[in-house]
């Protein structure tokens, strides 16, 4: 790592024996368990039921798991593979951007196991890179002495490099700045409780965690708000985990910053609004259970969506590989895009 040495790692794929291991997340911060997967089915379940997650992560997970397939099978079964990993969870983008650069793959004359491999291996260095980038960009946004609220988990555990928004936090930590971190509790998974103060503390961050409902109490101390994405349309509009919105409104009233930190495969330019960005909805079962013990009435409803969309004019801005973006989102968001297009192609 440029930015920071991590201590641990969450997805490694051997090429030599076909498997895919993992850090296991829903065994933090109890026990750091690795899974091994050795075939799609054992990856979709896995990014299914948040074994692995976090909107690049799950894309580098389909991405190997597609080069694992090709491994012992023909390319129209490695194709009838992808195209149900792509269907493991419908929100994150970078799933399916992931997965059609691998299926691109497959229909190019270069479509052997090795190069199912190289090119699996590709993206996922771009997202190391990505996470680098992102996190010197952004750590120009903190200062000694910042409180800083995060939600959810888009770090190290989210990616498979220093993560996107707790990339910068890692960044802005190596260059030497003081500041302490705040992470909302994230309800019903308790992602920014598990997982998020797991790796920072770590790694010798300064972290608190909170209630999601105390965020309205404690956002007027607070000096910025980093959050990740799943998808972002082009006009800006983000989806992020449940709860980022409200956030968002909070933040706007206090007048503290908000900023969106993630890579240009989590935008979705083919999106104008965030209105048309499909949420996930989980199984009644992460809220009407805890510890297996029902704390729900059994005759009550349960809502349980996944994500939210925050509406562009509550975002600061949107940190990049590319460089911090700035409203009018629509303007910069597509000039990034045709950037990007123009020096990848």
């Amino acid at each position: 790592m440029g930015i920071t040495k991590l201590r641990f790692q969450t997805i490694r794929y051997d090429p030599d024996s076909n498997v895919i291991t993992i850090l296991d997340q829903t065994r933090l911060p109890n026990r750091e368990f690795y899974l091994r997967l050795k075939s799609a089915a054992e990856v979709y379940r896995a990014i299914q039921n948040l074994n692995v997650r976090g909107a690049p992560l799950i894309g580098v997970t389909a991405a190997y798991g597609i080069a694992l397939v090709r491994r012992g099978h023909g390319v129209k079964a490695t194709l009838r593979s992808a195209g149900h990993l792509a269907q493991a969870r419908p929100t994150a983008v970078n799933l399916f951007w992931a997965v059609g650069r691998m299926k691109r793959k497959l229909l190019s004359p270069a479509n052997s196991f090795a190069d199912l491999w190289s090119e699996a291996r590709a993206i996922e260095h771009e997202d190391i890179a990505a996470c680098e980038r992102i996190g010197a960009f952004g750590a120009r946004l903190i200062r000694t002495g910042m409180k800083i609220f995060v939600h959810c988990n888009a770090g190290a555990l989210a990616t498979s490099g220093i993560g996107t928004a707790l990339g910068v936090i890692y960044a802005a930590h190596a260059a030497g700045k003081k500041f302490t971190v705040y992470a909302g509790e994230t309800r019903p998974l308790l992602q920014g409780a598990r997982l998020t103060t797991w790796e920072l503390t770590r790694n010798g961050i300064k972290t608190y965690t909170l209630c999601d409902s105390m965020a309205a109490y404690y956002m007027p101390e607070m000096n910025l708000v980093l959050v990740g994405a799943d998808r972002i349309a082009a006009n800006g509009d983000t989806a992020n985990k449940i709860g980022t919105r409200g956030l968002a409104i909070i933040a706007r009233f206090y007048r503290i910053p908000f900023y969106v930190c993630a890579p240009i495969s989590s935008f979705d330019p083919d999106l104008r609004t965030g209105a048309k960005i499909p949420i996930e909805m989980r199984p009644e079962s992460e809220i009407r259970n805890y510890h297996r013990r029902r704390i729900v009435a059994e005759k009550a409803g349960v809502l349980n969506p996944a994500f939210d969309v925050t509406p562009r004019r509550l975002i600061s801005g949107i940190v990049t590989e590319k460089g911090i973006l700035r409203p009018p989102f629509e303007k910069s968001v597509l000039q990034m895009i045709k950037n990007s297009a123009s020096s990848d192609g």
